[in-house]
């Protein structure tokens, strides 16, 4: 098993059973106990769980949004196709909002080295966007919003931010939503998230939502936006006949990857 799929299978069994030992992992990742606990420490970096004597325990409690660090490695092939199609559909020289999360992140590091002006909600995604470059030195210009950083999320939040959001006028708003219903629409975990994604949504001429089939699975609490209020959604989500009628009630532009 490769080093990306046993950090996979350990966060899905933490994720399961809240704790578990190096003997219980080494089993079920096929591996030696030396590789589990390189793996657990590298794990406890991301903030995934925490070491204890003679194996580990999950940080996420049940029902709880999953940290960053454990969401950066579910879906990482689909959110790395989602990223290049959403790259794809802005045009150079675009203003573009683009909101918090692991997809996100993938899709700073997509357009790192285009002739965008790029406001990230976040420092990975700040980081990844400000990596690249492309022909001739280019690199994205890039705007902060303010407001204050959540710890192990470092995303931008408050009034601060959703003010100077407000303030500006984007091309393009790339959402990430904790969960998309079709009867709900784009949902987030907390108000405060739910509120910067609006600002931005509401800041923009085009609505591009990128969401991984996971996140059609997924509940959550908080009502971002309906979904006629979305241009585009770009999913690795295969679409029934009955689904793909009622996202053309709402005229939704689906982009398969």
């Amino acid at each position: 098993m490769k080093t990306d799929e046993r950090h996979r299978t350990i966060a899905e069994i933490l994720r399961q059973q809240s704790e578990a030992s190096v003997e219980q992992l080494m089993l079920a990742c096929g591996a030696s106990g030396a590789t589990i606990r390189r793996d657990l420490e590298v794990l406890a970096g991301h903030g995934v769980l925490r070491r204890v004597h003679g194996g580990a325990r999950s940080l996420i409690g049940q029902g709880q949004n999953p940290g960053y660090g454990q969401r950066e490695l579910e879906d990482r092939d689909a959110k790395t196709r989602i990223a290049a199609a959403v790259a794809g559909l802005l045009a150079e020289r675009e203003h573009v909002w683009l909101d918090s999360g692991s997809t996100a992140t993938e899709v700073a590091r997509a357009v790192a080295g285009r002739e965008l002006t790029l406001m990230p909600m976040s420092l990975q995604a700040l980081n990844a966007a400000s990596a690249g470059e492309g022909g001739a030195g280019t690199r994205p210009g890039l705007l902060l919003p303010g407001g204050s950083v959540v710890p192990g999320e470092l995303c931008f939040r408050g009034p601060l931010a959703e003010s100077n959001i407000r303030s500006l006028r984007f091309d393009t708003a790339v959402i990430t939503p904790c969960a998309v219903d079709f009867k709900d629409g784009l949902l987030a975990h907390d108000l405060d998230d739910a509120a910067v994604k609006k600002a931005g949504l509401e800041s923009a001429a085009r609505v591009v939502v990128a969401a991984s089939a996971a996140k059609w699975q997924a509940s959550a609490r908080v009502l971002v936006a309906s979904l006629d209020r979305v241009d585009t959604i770009v999913t690795d989500r295969q679409f029934g006949a009955q689904d793909k009628a009622e996202l053309e009630k709402y005229s939704v532009e689906v982009v398969s990857v």
